[in-house]
């Protein structure tokens, strides 16, 4: 079979399957309001969840940055790409969260990517929770270490992998907030079974990170919680992108010696990292928390609302609420069906999920109000399955 022929079967087949990706340019759709060609949507598939990508704070501080520094880096942080602007904002995600040093990358998934690809040996084991991102979970599968995924937030199934002798060490990888189904890690339990074997617990704060815990610090200060290698990433409730691994002085300065995603690639913009410091200074400060609150109230009452709807709704309580309708073209005509009544919503179907649990993953945001909740909740109790 010619390249080409494998390209067009593999194509094909996902057509047949219903779950065939398409993109939409978008003339406006970061916050409340999306805009696709001239009509305007309330926008349900944002993870802007505290609505920070359209804060005039940090639009400014990008503006101002790009005036000082221009609109690129200039090269990898390790030639002439790392700038103040950078070391600010590793100082002060490091002291926000007790961690010795934070180092920035380019997004989240070359974070995670790194960090496994830079750790893991032949002799090691990695046992991750097996609804874990997918930059998680290829990482692992491309290292030389061996892969075990253990059973979505089972702590006790976890313990029983870690019991498996192995010749090398071990890292613990899971989420804090999962970004499918919108349910949160048992942390507590979980970094208990890695430290009862030495092994390193990994959390990927994705969509935790500004929107729980104390100060918006995240689901491991929530749950009394460090483990050795955080991810927080800023594509979400920062309202920006990249990412920042937080570890220990010793970690960081193997990292900068060892992590080929650090080191070959382009730093980000320092102006994008002056406009991170004044996100952090929102999700630190009253505005931030009540931000957090209003979210915390839209999901309440979305959830409140949607009792009885003719799809399930799983049991998040985060600003991830996942519908779930199970059949790929059911789920697609569904979309389209919120998108006519002026609700932008992204159906999510397999591999992106397990097979059978194609879904809406519908996200709040700080930006809507509770006329936008209401009016979603009207649409969906419209639908009749």
């Amino acid at each position: 079979m010619s390249w080409q022929q494998r390209i067009d079967r593999a194509v094909a087949e996902r057509r047949e399957a219903q779950a065939f990706r398409q993109r939409q340019p978008l003339a406006q759709g970061a916050g409340r309001w999306l805009m696709c060609e001239g009509r305007r949507y309330r926008n349900f598939s944002s993870n802007d969840y505290l609505g920070l990508s359209q804060h005039p704070q940090v639009i400014r501080a990008w503006q101002d940055g790009a005036e000082r520094y221009g609109v690129g880096s200039g090269g990898s942080a390790h030639v002439t790409g790392y700038h103040q602007a950078h070391l600010r904002l590793e100082e002060q995600l490091a002291d926000w969260l007790g961690y010795d040093r934070a180092l920035l990358f380019i997004s989240g998934f070359a974070a995670n990517q790194a960090v496994i690809a830079a750790l893991a040996g032949r002799e090691d084991r990695i046992v991750a929770d097996r609804l874990s991102h997918a930059s998680l979970l290829e990482a692992a599968t491309l290292s030389p270490a061996q892969l075990r995924r253990f059973q979505h937030n089972d702590g006790q199934h976890l313990a029983r992998l870690l019991a498996a002798p192995v010749e090398g060490q071990q890292l613990v990888v899971t989420e804090g907030v999962f970004s499918m189904d919108g349910d949160s890690a048992p942390l507590a339990e979980v970094a208990a079974a890695a430290r009862a074997t030495d092994a390193w617990l990994m959390v990927d704060d994705a969509h935790g990170i500004g929107v729980v815990g104390e100060n918006g610090r995240g689901s491991c200060s929530q749950q009394g919680v460090k483990p050795e290698l955080l991810v927080v990433t800023f594509g979400k409730a920062f309202g920006l992108s990249g990412a920042a691994v937080l570890c220990s002085q010793a970690v960081a300065d193997y990292f900068i010696q060892f992590a080929r995603h650090l080191i070959y690639s382009t730093a980000m913009p320092p102006a994008q990292a002056q406009a991170l410091q004044a996100a952090l200074a929102v999700i630190q400060s009253d505005d931030g928390q009540q931000r957090r609150e209003i979210l915390a109230q839209h999901i309440a009452d979305f959830r409140r609302g949607a009792q009885g709807l003719a799809y399930a709704l799983s049991g998040s309580q985060s600003a991830i609420q996942p519908l779930i309708v199970g059949d790929n073209a059911d789920t697609l005509r569904l979309a389209e069906r919120l998108r006519a009544q002026g609700c932008w919503v992204t159906a999510i179907r397999p591999p992106t999920v397990p097979a059978g649990t194609a879904r809406l993953r519908l996200t709040l945001t700080a930006a809507h109000d509770a006329q936008d909740v209401a009016h979603l909740l009207e649409v969906l109790h419209g639908e009749r399955g």
